[in-house]
């Protein structure tokens, strides 16, 4: 059970490494902005501290905080660090139903790069433009590290534009703001820009941080299927049976 990170992390570098990752309420979507603008520096201060190997996907089994679950969850906050790092970063451009226009039109302008060490303009909308690839970028370069296969992740950014493309032509429907409102009453995620990113991130999260398992000889196959079936590292909480 070790091997997903299920039960004790070892050593004190795990205790004091220790992040609350938790994200609270997904349908609130400026509390799970507020949650990420809290963890992020968090996690890369123990980075800095050296508790923790990074980047995530390099983690073995034996490392602390190196099951499936922290790996994904660490991975997902690695690509989130470039948005929390928009200087003066216009948070309503991610949340606010009014803004999503503004902001799907601007991303969609943007020119893509593969750089994972960028610079912003002092344009908040292109900013975030910059920091929502710049999170791909990143995911992809632990893809390569963590061994995923090529078809799990290949043309992640250009899939992410097209669905970018759906969100524009949803917001430029009539009553859209409301439906918006009342999707998130009834617990459900409108395309806000923020939800766009986080349902990415944690899928190409997930092929990095399974990588590992789905190749050792030991896991077995509904493992395996239990691993793939996830959407959220919380899915990964329960002890599953020897051989996983």
């Amino acid at each position: 059970m070790a091997l997903f990170g299920w039960g004790a992390e070892k050593g004190k570098a795990a205790e004091g490494a220790q992040l609350d990752t938790a994200t609270g309420d997904m349908f609130d979507p400026s509390a799970v902005l507020r949650r990420l603008d809290q963890t992020v520096p968090k996690y890369l201060d123990s980075i800095d501290r050296h508790e923790l190997v990074y980047p995530a996907c390099k983690r073995t089994p034996d490392d602390a905080h190196g099951g499936v679950r922290p790996v994904w969850e660490h991975t997902r906050i690695e690509a989130f660090r470039y948005l929390v790092s928009v200087p003066g970063r216009d948070s309503e451009l991610l949340i606010a139903p009014s803004r999503q226009g503004e902001m799907v039109s601007a991303f969609l302008r943007q020119q893509p790069h593969e750089n994972t060490v960028i610079d912003f303009s002092g344009v908040a909308a292109e900013d975030v433009g910059t920091a929502v690839i710049a999170g791909f970028n990143w995911l992809n370069h632990c893809a390569s590290l963590a061994g995923v296969p090529r078809e799990k992740v290949a043309r992640t950014l250009t899939s992410f534009r097209k669905v970018v493309r759906l969100a524009q032509q949803w917001w430029e429907t009539e009553g859209a703001v409301q439906r918006c409102a009342q999707m998130l009453a009834e617990r459900q995620k409108p395309p806000l820009m923020l939800y766009l990113m986080w349902s990415d991130y944690t899928r190409i999260a997930r092929e990095i941080a399974i990588a590992p398992a789905m190749r050792a000889p030991e896991t077995d196959i509904e493992t395996m299927s239990r691993l793939e079936a996830a959407q959220e590292p919380e899915d990964l909480s329960a002890p599953q049976p020897a051989g996983g």
